[in-house]
């Protein structure tokens, strides 16, 4: 990443008592050794090929399984784990694994998910958490009933303006976070006729679960970049789409006729939240910007605009400090969404080590997940308010 320059003593300068010692501590802690190993299963061998279990020194890939032979042979020649399993449920099933990722078809995450936790695995599952609200009750039901761990690898939680920004947060130097936008853009996802788009159609024709998928269904790659700051959770939506012109948007398992669509929501602390998730507009990638009346942080975008961070008494921070250390040094790579994987890799194996819940737990995962699920609901109805359900356990 060409922006990151300063090293933590030119950080801590540029932005002065705005952070603060809290966050240098926070920010630049060196991992510790782990105690303990972490044997894992990976299932998906496309986007699970993209993570660095096997260069966590506190975790083994013990073994992978995908239904293709092309991406089994991916995941093998990416982790070097010649042990292979003919499904998720046969890797499931041996008591030599201690975690699964679960990197499947959206549709299938929480089955995937409830099944592994069922068998006392631990689990990390790609976005996004459920498709329906029934999805996102059964998650928390079951991570509560068998105590396993759970993580979603959401990405925008460890890009690095986010993990500046939750820091900022902590902080305080925000002063009230009065404003936040989240964007995320993939061109022609759902298309027939683009070819852009990789994987419209399985091998053989049949369309896969991307065909026609509603935007705010795939609601995380935006929502994380305010439940992953400030932990406020949203509860209220007002949603539009527009509609999409391709084959794609017109006959579709989800009934959905969207292609765009930009939802407003209200936050627990009275705020505004601006959620944006398109497939047909020439833009990529995951974005965000947060205003508060002290401080304000741009995310540097795939269109040019800049990473920037902007007090309201001067000092502009033009600079994103670097974060490299708090991974192992074997880890510190980019293999893909910001230079996230490597942090999510090593969150999940710490977490486990260290039995505590990891950063994007069920509770954080749902709190993503479901506000997109009633803002599609809304935009069906026209853009009608409709209130978010909450997951949160109830207060002690």
């Amino acid at each position: 990443m060409d922006s990151i320059k300063p090293n933590r003593r030119e950080f801590l300068g540029i932005v002065g008592g705005l952070a603060g010692a809290t966050i240098a501590a926070r920010a630049w802690a060196a991992p510790t050794e782990p105690v303990g190993r972490v044997r894992i299963g990976v299932a998906g061998g496309s986007f699970g090929a993209g993570f660095h279990w096997h260069e966590d020194p506190g975790c083994e890939v013990y073994g992978v399984s995908d239904l293709l032979e092309d991406r089994l042979q991916n995941l093998v020649n990416r982790y070097g784990c010649e042990r292979t399993y003919p499904s998720l449920e046969a890797m499931i099933d041996d008591e030599n694994i201690d975690a699964i990722a679960v990197f499947t078809g959206a549709p299938d995450h929480v089955r995937h998910c409830v099944a592994a936790m069922e068998a006392g695995k631990h689990v990390i599952s790609a976005v996004p958490a459920a498709l329906t609200l029934e999805g996102c009750a059964e998650l928390v039901a079951t991570k509560e009933r068998t105590g396993a761990k759970y993580m979603m690898a959401e990405t925008s939680y460890y890009r690095w303006p986010c993990i500046t920004a939750r820091r900022l947060f902590a902080d305080g130097a925000f002063g009230v976070l009065k404003y936040v936008e989240g964007e995320y853009y993939h061109p022609m996802i759902g298309s027939d006729s683009s070819d852009l788009m990789r994987m419209p159609k399985r091998e053989g024709g049949g369309p896969t679960w991307r065909f026609g998928l509603p935007p705010m269904l795939y609601p995380t790659h935006s929502s994380g970049f305010l439940v992953g700051v400030s932990g406020e959770r949203l509860i209220e939506v007002s949603c539009i789409g527009t509609l999409g012109w391709d084959v794609g948007f017109l006959d579709n398992i989800y009934g959905n006729p969207f292609d765009n669509s930009v939802a407003l929501f209200t936050t627990t602390s009275g705020n505004i939240f601006r959620c944006n998730v398109m497939w047909n507009a020439w833009h990529h990638g995951e974005r965000a910007q947060w205003f508060g009346d002290k401080l304000s942080l741009f995310m540097d975008s795939w269109s040019g605009q800049p990473y920037a961070l902007k007090p309201r008494d001067g000092g502009d921070v033009l600079v994103q400090p670097d974060y490299w250390p708090l991974v192992p040094e074997a880890m510190r790579y980019d293999t893909g969404h910001g230079a996230s994987h490597p942090f999510l890799s090593h969150e999940f194996i710490t977490a486990i080590l260290e039995d505590r819940e990891p950063a994007v737990n069920v509770y954080e995962a749902v709190a993503m997940t479901a506000p997109g699920i009633v803002a599609q609901e809304s935009a069906l109805r026209g853009g009608e308010h409709l209130p978010v359900p909450q997951f949160d356990p109830a207060p002690a």
